[in-house]
């Protein structure tokens, strides 16, 4: 099979804007070199290079193909030298679509392949007609299990059930409880140079009151700003998001300027993950990450990307429940002693700001308020309590539930069968306090960044229970699959997520907290 034949002016007139980068340079480099037939010499060179363009791209569109068979992904492409690939279809992890308004309006969409574990995208198609595209991502899907793509094909369409439309009241909730927080670095880098021009105008005796002024009017700007980029590329991001199962997957659609087509296999899912902030809390609504082997859906470069981007809380926790049913859990806290622990280290915190500005404070001319942060003292005892709130862990039937964060909250869903290692560490600190860190590693993208599911601040005795309960529970679970596949195949149905698993005896905390709780 070929690429489309309108991947060729495409890739052409995407890559225009270097010959025009390059024609500028000739231009000026021809016509000091050569005088008035400078310019003809410049337009002669620009002309070879797209012409040499032009024939790099339709080389390359007619030495590119690509076929499915029952078992691989056959790639064969090369411009100068062959290169041919063959990718098992048991690898593929997700296939995503995307689209721009251009590539929308003349009907072509590129498509990528991800593999389990893989860094990077596994392999790409620029670019296909978008039906093909969405033939070849529903064909994966068949392919891997088992099923013919001629019968499957000639049969009824499989049906599509909508399980998330995020409607435009929540699409603009989205837009308003979004925040970029990239724009405090850029405005700083832009602004920092600025800073020393403004101070040295100030007029003597008053200069430390403007000077604070301006501080607060420059942080109300950068929170502005920020949150009007992180509101705009929201919405653009997620306009007219759907999330559908069609039989073993789920399939999304997004975008406004950029339109993706995502897959989610279900069977390949390591962690579902509900996140929240406390404005977020407030108005009752959560956000949806569900993540795959080593890559988030959509998220390319930048990291999970969420699934449902914002929901009501019950509405969240359903759909989370219908992919995985871990029930509703009742979070065990770690022990009462270690808000002290917390509470603590934000006084440590508030110390060091004020020394720090004390010292700034006699080194140079500005009079900087340096006690100004001691009033945050005062709110290290809420801060700890609120931590020590939001902790806890919950072991289910089938699932181990985790919970940590309160300025970011994240409710944290791994089946037993998905742990890949079970860690218990102990800092030095954790040490004094008599606590530890119990983690259930997966093989999900966020493991790589340590955010894993981990139950924190646990007592020591409760660590070493939880850490061999869950050992237990994951050979148990891993047993009960195999064996419940190896029954499937032999009954020749077809392979799912077993319900049976023994339960061990579940680890004790200082405290209980039900997952529905603030």
């Amino acid at each position: 099979m070929k690429l489309s034949p309108l991947s060729v002016p495409y890739r052409v007139i995407e890559r225009g804007g270097s010959i025009i980068f390059t024609a500028a340079i000739l231009f000026s480099g021809a016509s000091a070199a050569f005088g008035p037939a400078g310019g003809l010499v410049g337009v002669a060179l620009v002309g070879l290079a797209l012409l040499a363009l032009i024939a790099y791209e339709v080389t390359y569109y007619r030495r590119f193909e690509y076929d499915m068979d029952g078992d691989t992904l056959d790639i064969r492409s090369g411009v100068v030298s062959r290169r041919n690939r063959e990718i098992p279809l048991q690898r593929i992890q997700n296939v995503d679509i995307s689209r721009n308004v251009v590539q929308r309006a003349i009907g072509v969409a590129a498509v990528d392949f991800e593999t389990a574990g893989g860094s990077r995208t596994e392999a790409s198609l620029r670019f296909v007609e978008f039906e093909e595209a969405k033939r070849l991502q529903s064909a994966v899907g068949r392919l891997k299990r088992g099923v013919d793509t001629e019968d499957a094909e000639g049969s009824t369409a499989s049906a599509s059930t909508e399980l998330f439309a995020l409607s435009p009241r929540e699409l603009t909730l989205v837009g308003a409880l979004s925040f970029d927080a990239r724009v405090p670095g850029l405005l700083f880098v832009l602004l920092s140079g600025s800073v020393p021009a403004v101070t040295s105008v100030l007029p003597g005796g008053v200069d430390g009151v403007l000077l604070a002024v301006g501080i607060v009017g420059l942080a109300l700007v950068v929170i502005l700003v920020s949150w009007a980029g992180g509101a705009v590329a929201a919405i653009l991001n997620y306009y007219d998001f759907r999330l559908t199962q069609v039989e073993d997957e789920l399939q999304y659609e997004r975008g406004l300027l950029r339109r993706y087509d995502g897959s989610i296999p279900l069977d390949k899912v390591q962690t579902l993950t509900v996140a929240d902030d406390p404005l977020k809390r407030y108005f009752g609504y959560a956000s949806l990450r569900i993540e795959t082997a080593g890559y988030a859906p959509g998220a390319g470069e930048n990291g999970s990307e969420a699934a449902v981007p914002l929901a009501t809380r019950d509405r969240v926790f359903a759909l989370a429940n219908r992919i995985e049913p871990f029930g509703a859990p009742t979070f065990e806290r770690p022990p009462k002693r270690v808000r002290g622990r917390y509470a603590f280290r934000y006084l440590l915190g508030v110390g060091v700001l004020v020394a720090l500005l004390y010292a700034v404070n006699h080194v140079t001319t500005q009079a900087l308020p340096w006690y100004g942060p001691l009033t945050l003292a005062l709110l290290a005892p809420v801060a700890a309590h609120l931590k020590w709130k939001h902790r806890g862990y919950w072991l289910g039937e089938n699932h181990v539930v985790t919970r940590n964060g309160v300025l970011r909250r994240r409710i944290k869903v791994v089946p037993y069968y998905r742990i890949q290692t079970v860690i218990d560490t102990q800092t030095v600190f954790q040490r004094r306090w008599g606590v530890a860190t119990v983690t259930a590693d997966t093989a999900g993208s966020l493991s790589i960044v340590g955010h894993d599911a981990a139950a924190v601040d646990v007592d020591e005795s409760t660590a070493e229970r939880l850490r061999t309960t869950l050992d237990t529970r994951l050979r148990e679970s891993l047993a009960a699959r195999r064996g419940w596949i190896d029954a499937d195949d032999e009954a020749g149905g077809t392979p799912g997520n077993p319900d049976d698993d023994p339960s061990g005896e579940e680890g004790t905390g200082a405290d209980t907290d039900h997952v529905g709780g603030a």
